[in-house]
């Protein structure tokens, strides 16, 4: 049994810097045609100057293989309409980032007023720029990205022409709050099609599968896995791979982030086995990132086949999800 992808791609991904974007982005870079960079490092990505040479950087690391970094800036207030029109060739999104919410974040904004940022969103409208957001609010761990929703629908009314990615969903709710507004839309990863709360602390804490935000209930990602399985138009494949070295995860304070791009293609088109849609694969991996980007990514074939295979324990320090389990497929060939 075989299936295979045309450019496939990964709309959220981390590559980090240094020594652990030297070790870690031919794993992206050998699977997929191309990936939306996010621009978290310390310092941010917010100038042009930092984008091109973080480009360089990438591409050096990946080793030759067919691949594109869709690079994206760090969201700030100070952006200008005439800075973004400067920035808009090399860049595909700008990612904002509420104040301390995640991983290198506290650069990040502190009010998300409209009023004050308007000037930005609407350069961004007037220049078909995505905006990426990573929804949480500060409150209650369960509840940070449903309080966000409000957010999500006082920009998304005030500027129609402005696309609007919600990143890395992972509640029933944001998957409904999609059908409201024609310009929102989402990334799904990997492991919120896949997890729950119970896997992260409902035995043993599995400090490999903490991440933010949390994995929800069971009920929230039936509904994220319904809509990536059914092929809907609104909805790409995010991975939001966060490569952390085992001794930053295997600690007291750890890391968030779930490392899976090494397995991702062979883990998605298992799960989409499962429920009898392998054929939707094609558009949640590529299609429907290519229409709501308005991107060509480069052409890349990458053939899996239904083949067991083993997950290492590591790469390259980094402990990945499934570690040392099964998986019931496997890239066969990349041409």
């Amino acid at each position: 049994m075989k299936l295979t992808l045309n450019s496939p791609l990964d709309m959220h991904l981390h590559l980090r810097d240094g020594k652990m974007l030297d070790d870690i982005a031919k794993y992206s870079a050998k699977s997929f045609a191309g990936a939306l960079i996010m621009p978290n490092l310390i310092p941010p990505v917010t100038t042009i100057k930092a984008i091109i040479e973080y480009k360089e950087r990438i591409l050096k690391a990946c080793n030759g293989e067919i691949f594109t970094p869709y690079m994206s800036l760090f969201f700030k207030e100070s952006y200008t309409p005439e800075f973004l029109r400067d920035a808009k060739p090399f860049i595909s999104a700008v990612k904002l980032y509420p104040s301390g919410v995640t991983t290198n974040s506290e650069g990040g904004v502190s009010s998300i007023d409209i009023k004050k940022l308007a000037h930005i969103f609407e350069a961004m409208s007037e220049l078909g720029i995505p905006l990426c957001v990573h929804g949480e609010t500060d409150g209650f761990v369960m509840d940070r990205e449903k309080e966000f929703s409000a957010v999500y629908e006082s920009i998304a009314s005030a500027f129609p022409k402005l696309t609007i990615i919600m990143e890395h969903i992972t509640t029933k709710e944001s998957a409904e709050l999609l059908k409201k507004y024609d310009n929102l839309y989402a990334t799904i990863t990997l492991h919120h099609l896949l997890i729950t709360l119970d896997d992260v602390a409902g035995g043993l804490l599995n400090p490999h599968l903490f991440c933010k935000p949390i994995a929800k209930t069971y009920k929230d990602r039936e509904a994220l896995v319904q809509i990536a399985i059914n092929a809907d138009k609104k909805v790409m494949f995010g991975s939001d791979s966060a490569p952390h070295l085992a001794s930053k995860k295997e600690c007291c304070g750890c890391a968030a982030g779930i490392f899976t791009a090494p397995i991702a293609l062979s883990a998605l088109a298992e799960l989409f086995e499962k429920h009898n849609k392998l054929t939707n694969l094609q558009a949640f991996a590529s299609d429907n990132a290519r229409n709501i980007y308005n991107i060509t990514p480069p052409k890349k074939e990458v053939v899996l086949r239904k083949k067991e295979q083993t997950i290492p324990k590591e790469f390259e320090g980094v402990v990945p999800m499934f570690a040392e389990k099964r998986l019931t497929w496997s890239i066969e060939q990349i041409y």
